[in-house]
């Protein structure tokens, strides 16, 4: 199957041509493409005639929650005018297989401790422009699968970590941080957002699987979360980080870290994602971490 993965720049994508390159993609020919834009229709265009592939998993778009914040009017234009502008591009194309758009646990909004764990069925209440973006784009594809006769279906991924993670994200930050006070590079002191939330982590190369198992095995026109089924308290990654490095290190809260319209505790349900793939979680969150600081004590090096 010749598989087009856009967004082949990002810390997914990345990961993705890792996977090819280590012959690890099950039977896919991933469609290796230079970075696109996704609103240059006409370099839409060339890219899915030069691919013309059997299945599409969309992963490119803005994924910051912070600069939806601060730009929305961009984050809505590369979220839903760019994906629209990639089906227009598959349709020119003939295309007639299957295509996974991955969305956002983000468009759950505030879900109530007591309703946790979070699963599909629950309504979409987002409460960023990022989390509208993704669901706006979510119903776009859905509607596109139904007026074109497209195998269509979404994945809403929860946070997940892994190598080649962006420091903007809270585990590769303190990852980061950490590796530069082992060095020597960095005073104990580690800057911090509010870490007595918790998040449902999920280790990238868990999320490929994930994302495959749907794109093969998934039901159309469904929706799937990506996710451990697990809660994890920052602050216990993060000693979880120092230990494993061998550092002793002071917590600072950094204003400028903080998000708006925060909430405290998420954990998702992956039942849905069992029941119609079989897939579940391979990596230990141990195993995670200890691969993520070992790539920023690479990575802080070439600072």
């Amino acid at each position: 199957m010749r598989l087009l993965v856009t967004g082949l720049g990002g810390f997914v994508g990345q990961a993705f041509v890792r996977r090819y390159e280590a012959r690890a993609l099950a039977g896919h020919e991933l469609c290796l493409t230079a970075r696109h834009d996704l609103l240059d229709i006409s370099a839409l265009q060339t890219m899915v005639v030069d691919t013309r592939p059997d299945a599409v998993i969309h992963l490119a778009g803005q994924t910051f929650v912070p600069e939806a914040f601060r730009d929305p009017a961009r984050t809505f234009q590369i979220n839903v005018l760019g994906t629209l502008n990639l089906l227009q591009a598959l349709k020119r194309s003939a295309f007639s297989g299957s295509f996974l758009y991955v969305s956002s646990g983000d468009i759950y909004g505030q879900v109530p401790e007591h309703r946790l764990p979070i699963h599909e069925a629950m309504l979409p209440h987002p409460r960023n422009p990022y989390g509208v973006s993704k669901l706006s784009a979510e119903l776009l594809c859905q509607q596109w699968g139904y007026t074109e006769g497209w195998r269509v279906l979404v994945a809403r991924p929860f946070n997940h970590i892994g190598v080649g993670q962006k420091d903007s994200f809270v585990i590769a930050s303190a990852a980061r941080q950490i590796a530069r006070i082992r060095k020597g590079m960095q005073a104990p002191r580690l800057e911090v957002g509010d870490i007595d939330v918790t998040r449902d982590f999920l280790d990238v190369d868990d999320v490929i699987d994930a994302y495959l198992a749907i794109l093969t095995k998934g039901w159309a026109g469904d929706v799937y979360n990506v996710c451990s089924g697990r809660e994890r308290r920052i602050r216990d990654l993060i000693g979880m980080l120092a230990d494993i490095a061998g550092v002793d290190l002071e917590l600072v809260q950094d204003p400028a870290r903080l998000r708006r319209a925060e909430q405290h505790r998420v954990q998702g349900s992956f039942d849905r994602l069992r029941a119609a793939t079989g897939w579940e979680p391979k990596i230990t969150i141990e195993r995670s971490l200890q691969a993520v600081l070992a790539d920023w004590e690479l990575r802080v090096l070439q600072e």
